[in-house]
């Protein structure tokens, strides 16, 4: 049974950082990411696997130094999976993002072993979150129910790349927008967190063209995203947030409408715009949103001094 009543982690940046590459894992935590994803699956060849998750503590410890959180991302194939869970968990790691989901069962295996990681090690069970990855055409059809298949699922993405490869097509934005937001639905829809970009993560040197594709995820409902370089780091944690304007804007609306409801009346127009509960409710889920990114800032802030 989970005992984790932890609120939902600020992550609009998870930056990866594959566990055997010593000098990027000696300046994660210099780069500013919300989370650094200690990699032992893509970045890693099968032969090195075995000694590349020895090194996940000793890794946690480094690149968390600054207050990042620490995701350690996992193999699929069972036998690689529970040899990654037994070194991932402990109380350094946050949550475990389990790459090629096809189905909520997939989600419940490795969940189990978790509780029992966690209860052997003496931790809260319930400490270790789910990223829950979706990468293929039939974890996509399945994607409503992976969302909601375990308490430990805090966050679920689609993955461009691979899912692009699984449809036989090329990650481009005309052909991911339908995918994508069905992704930020189920999420939503889940109460987790929708992890993404409409687009590819892996060109990352075109910054204006990257800016333009946060933005555009952003709108679409997008919280954060992963990404594979340091520069795109930045990026991902301005536009992940909302701006001054919006700020300001969120608390002209919270304000006319206060007043609005003690005169008796439930909506008005501000700016020339019609307000009412959802515009309010939306207002308010803004200001949340920036306030707790402000706190997480401020953590990370008195951590690293």
């Amino acid at each position: 049974m989970l005992s984790n009543t932890e609120s939902t982690p600020v992550w609009r940046s998870l930056m990866f950082v594959p566990v055997n590459v010593e000098r990027y894992v000696s300046k994660a935590h210099t780069r500013g990411a919300d989370a650094i994803q200690l990699d032992v699956e893509d970045s890693v060849a099968i032969a090195d696997k075995p000694a590349a998750r020895k090194l996940i503590q000793e890794a946690a410890e480094s690149v968390s130094q600054a207050g990042a959180d620490v995701v350690v991302r996992i193999n699929q194939p069972l036998r690689m999976a529970i040899p990654d869970l037994e070194e991932s968990i402990s109380p350094r790691v946050k949550a475990i993002a389990v790459t090629k989901v096809d189905s909520p069962g997939h989600i419940r295996l490795l969940s189990e072993a978790i509780d029992e990681l966690e209860s052997e090690r003496g931790m809260d069970v319930g400490h270790t979150r789910l990223i829950a990855m979706v990468e293929t055409a039939a974890g996509f059809l399945r994607i409503e129910n992976i969302a909601k298949a375990h308490p430990r699922v805090v966050a679920m993405s689609l993955g461009s790349e691979d899912f692009a490869t699984s449809i036989g097509t090329d990650p481009v934005a005309e052909v991911l927008t339908y995918p994508k937001q069905q992704g930020i639905i189920a999420a939503r829809a889940a109460g987790i967190i929708p992890l993404g970009l409409i687009g590819t993560v892996a060109d990352y040197q075109d910054i204006d063209a990257m800016r333009d594709t946060i933005r555009r995820s952003r709108r679409f409902g997008f919280q954060g995203a992963s990404c594979v370089h340091p520069k795109i780091v930045g990026l991902l944690n301005e536009e992940f947030r909302p701006t001054p304007q919006e700020v300001k804007n969120a608390k002209k609306i919270i304000t006319a409408f206060e007043q609005a409801v003690a005169a008796g009346r439930a909506s008005l127009e501000v700016d020339g715009k019609m307000v009412d509960y959802p515009v309010v409710y939306r207002a308010e889920n803004l200001l949340a949103a920036d306030k707790n990114i402000k706190e997480r800032e401020e953590m990370m802030k008195n951590t690293a001094s």
